[in-house]
């Protein structure tokens, strides 16, 4: 029997509080999740964010981030990858990789449908929708 049950949450640290209101827009306006919980004022605020399953939680340290370590990307689940995309070209974000079908090569195998963005702190969020 596994220990893990799930993803909890993933975390963002930005960089300044301009960053913040940038990224928590973004993922409340832009990609529509819906607040859980909030804390603290300017440099000690943070937010959590619910994405169905998991949990986004931002900081805004209003310092520079420290170097604890890299997340390669984060895949949020959605039932329309291309609504997403859309989403988040109109607001001016880039997008690295358009919508697209896969297969996993896997066991059972894998077919999904994938897109790719950098969000507003250099984060890079696929979007996948497991078919």
């Amino acid at each position: 029997m596994s220990l893990i049950k799930g993803t909890h949450h993933v975390a963002l640290k930005c960089g300044s509080n301009q960053e913040f209101a940038e990224t928590v827009t973004f993922y409340t306006e832009i990609l529509d999740l819906t607040v859980v919980r909030l804390w603290g004022e300017g440099p000690d605020a943070g937010i959590m964010l619910s994405t169905g399953n998991s949990i986004l939680e931002i900081f805004a340290s209003g310092k520079e981030s420290g170097e604890t370590g890299a997340i390669h990307h984060f895949a949020l689940a959605t039932d329309d990858v291309d609504a997403c995309i859309a989403a988040v070209r109109e607001a001016g974000y880039t997008i690295t990789e358009e919508s697209h079908d896969i297969e996993i090569p896997s066991v059972p195998g894998l077919p999904a449908r994938i897109a790719f963005c950098i969000g507003p702190v250099g984060e890079v969020i696929e979007f996948f929708d497991e078919k």
